[in-house]
């Protein structure tokens, strides 16, 4: 049994999610997900700011295979902080098919770090939002940026839109491959076209080491499931113009969804209307995570 006892306002992950009508392509990558818990096992951090249900890697790993997905790219779950172990246990039991994204401090020794890559971590992540974390000071930052280049590691940024401006001199400065988490949760009541918006595109058009991850609709849209129609003229826009360097995932078992909890098969069926040919359907969910993720198979 758990000592910890889950938000009595928090939302669990749809049990019994249909299967899409959308059939994505063979090798296809599920790159943005998480594991929580079991908080039996491996405990949720005391730093945490909320405490979520259990959602382990057998019930993840079920749910890529039901959808038609071959692998997952795991991002370290905030209600863990740094401890990474429950995502090292998912990644050990993924006979190859996972890598992961770590929270690492930059007191990290590089022995840690080497043990980390060798279970199939691949980056560190960044978080900006404020009611989540309580981020690090840049200079920790840069710190662990530059341990873990030599690795050839990337680094994830999650922010939110109106936070671009403080950030875009730090963002530009890191000496990885950067991925921004979920279009960088632009205001999608305003318009594509707009400032806010261009100055996104803006940090994907003048620096050709930066990605974008094109998930999370329910996040992000007011008009509401399953269509999540006002967030596609954003998605699509970052996908014609950044066909190479866009990343697609789940975001399963979605962490700290208040007003609705999404079906992943429909979320799965979100992706035709982005990506509108099978050309870019393949570059969003096999070749660029595939290049990212597992170099080593894509030479």
């Amino acid at each position: 049994m758990s000592d910890f006892v889950m938000d009595p306002d928090w939302l669990c992950w749809a049990s019994n999610p249909v299967r899409p009508s959308f059939k994505v392509p063979p090798g296809a990558v599920d790159a943005h997900c998480h594991v929580f818990g079991p908080g039996a096992r491996f405990p949720f951090a005391p730093e945490r700011k909320y405490t979520p249900c259990d959602a382990s890697w057998q019930q993840l790993f079920a749910l890529r295979d039901f959808l038609g997905f071959e692998r997952n790219v795991i991002v370290q779950a905030t209600c863990h902080g740094s401890d990474n172990r429950a995502l090292v246990d998912a990644l050990q039991n993924s006979h190859g098919k996972a890598r992961g994204v770590a929270t690492v401090k930059p007191d990290i020794t590089l022995q840690q770090l080497q043990h980390l890559h060798d279970v199939g971590v691949r980056g560190v992540r960044f978080n900006f939002v404020k009611r989540l974390v309580d981020a690090l000071p840049k200079d920790g930052l840069l710190e662990v940026a530059h341990k873990i280049a030599p690795l050839g590691w990337h680094i994830v940024i999650y922010f939110e839109g109106q936070e671009l401006p403080e950030h875009y001199d730090f963002f530009t400065s890191l000496p990885t491959t950067v991925v921004v988490d979920h279009m960088g949760r632009p205001d999608v009541s305003r318009s594509v076209d707009g400032p806010e918006f261009g100055l996104f595109l803006k940090l994907l058009q003048e620096n050709p080491n930066i990605w974008s991850k094109v998930s999370c609709p329910e996040r992000l849209s007011i008009s509401g499931p399953d269509k999540y129609e006002d967030v596609i003229p954003f998605a699509k826009r970052v996908v014609d113009r950044f066909p190479d360097r866009v990343l697609w995932g789940t975001d399963w078992p979605h962490p700290n969804m208040k007003n609705h909890m999404p079906d992943d098969g429909k979320l799965v069926d979100f992706v035709p209307m982005i990506a509108t040919t099978v050309e870019l359907q393949k570059k969003l969910l096999v070749d660029n995570p595939m290049r990212l993720y597992w170099p080593e198979e894509t030479k």
